[in-house]
């Protein structure tokens, strides 16, 4: 492992400080907003204004990178990064917050393609389903540990707008000073909606679901917590403990749907995670002990579905569609994710804090109620021929080139 790691290490410490950065802007800002009287349907803005920003760096970015190179991309997108949020914490203001949030989004698809673009390049096809494997352990690790960084400061401050903004501008050092040569241009697809909801219905709807959901869930989730009566300190444990949840099931339950219909299995993960938002529903404001327990549990059910639909649309194709499939589902997901907040953002408005994870039940129900009719209208591949379960970040479709189950690369 060591071997296979040294080429790659100076790029790993920078996804260190860029996403534990990413961690700890990704809570403080819905808190903070929440903190200075933003609506609900502002923080639902907000969020979606972030996906925005997602996903058109995955349209945009890969043409920016092959305009100037792999380096000075990285730090003209982490150094505006970097100033955007300091933005954030002098102007208080939700049509600031609103474009800041867009140009966050843009900047994060683009950082995360240069670094996913050069971990495929220094790899090969006997050490990529590692490298995948090392780099979903940190994106899960340090997303937790900057969640965990709120309790450093208070939000109401500039302090941690500060920490996120030395953590973005740090991660520029690794990239800048690697003697590694410039990997080649970055990926670009051509994504085919009609072709790609005909070979997957099932896979476009989860991920469209799972962009939903999550998309909700991380914008105003903190928000939950915070009005249940939870501390600053047991709001960041409460997202952890969901992103835990979601890290300790993605394999187990990966693996086990190898064994059958993975339809079965996100239906099952569906359900139970539209009871465990039920049960948070109704735990609200009465005991956090029990939201902990029903977070972690919701994690556990929740998170594991983009992998798995990923998955069962990439058992639909072959190999040498599986890079154009997976792009084209991550950018169904950020199109979930832009409407998600909105919807969650407007029933809260309407009726209260519990509203979320009651929006996140109505939507995991309905796709498991699809993904069960799905199997009546459609076989699944036999399980000799399809691929194996590989756990997948919402991150860059440069990410899918690391998938050992795509085309093998010359």
């Amino acid at each position: 492992m060591k071997i296979v790691l040294a080429p790659i290490f100076a790029l790993l410490l920078s996804v260190v400080f860029l996403l534990t950065g990413n961690g700890l802007q990704g809570i403080l800002t819905p808190i903070r907003a929440n903190l200075e009287g933003f609506p609900a349907m502002a923080l639902g803005m907000l969020g979606s204004a972030y996906f925005v920003g997602f996903v058109l760096g995955c349209l945009v970015c890969p043409y920016v990178v092959k305009r100037v190179g792999h380096i000075r991309s990285f730090a003209v997108l982490a150094a505006i990064g970097s100033a955007t949020i300091l933005l954030q914490s002098q102007f208080v203001d939700l049509m600031v917050w609103g474009a800041m949030r867009v140009m966050m989004g843009f900047c994060f698809a683009g950082l995360t393609m240069v670094i996913e673009s050069w971990l495929n390049d220094k790899t090969n096809n006997e050490t990529r389903g590692r490298v995948l494997s090392v780099y979903t352990v940190i994106n899960l690790t340090v997303i937790t540990l900057g969640q965990l960084m709120m309790n450093l400061a208070s939000p109401s401050q500039a302090t941690l707008f500060i920490f996120v903004s030395i953590l973005f501008s740090i991660s520029i050092l690794p990239v800048a000073l690697t003697e590694s040569m410039a990997p080649p241009p970055i990926l670009t697809v051509k994504i085919r909606p009609h072709w790609l909801l005909n070979a997957s219905i099932m896979g476009c709807a989860g991920c469209f679901s799972v962009g939903l959901a999550n998309g909700a869930f991380w914008t105003l989730a903190p928000v939950f917590a915070q009005e249940s009566g939870m501390s600053i300190k047991s709001v960041a444990i409460f997202m952890s403990v969901a992103v835990m949840g979601g890290a300790l099931s993605q394999w187990p339950l990966g693996k086990f749907s190898d064994t059958m219909d993975r339809r079965k299995v996100i239906g099952f993960c569906c359900l139970l995670a539209a009871s465990m938002g039920l049960g948070l529903v109704f735990i609200h404001g009465h005991s956090v002990t029990g939201m902990w327990i029903l977070i972690f549990l919701f994690g556990a059910f929740t998170f594991p579905l983009y992998s798995l639909s990923v998955a069962h649309a990439n058992d639909s194709v072959n190999r040498e569609d599986f890079v154009e499939v997976s792009s084209g589902l991550l950018l169904i997901f950020g199109v979930g994710a832009i409407l998600g907040p909105l919807f969650a953002s407007k029933l809260i408005q309407s009726f209260g804090q519990p509203m979320l994870f009651l929006f996140t039940a109505i939507v995991h129900g309905f796709t498991g109620i699809f993904s069960y009719y799905r199997i009546t209208k459609r076989e699944q591949a036999p399980i000799e021929e399809r691929e194996s379960f590989v756990s997948i970040p919402q991150t860059s479709p440069e990410l899918n080139l690391l998938d050992p189950r795509s085309k093998e690369q010359s």
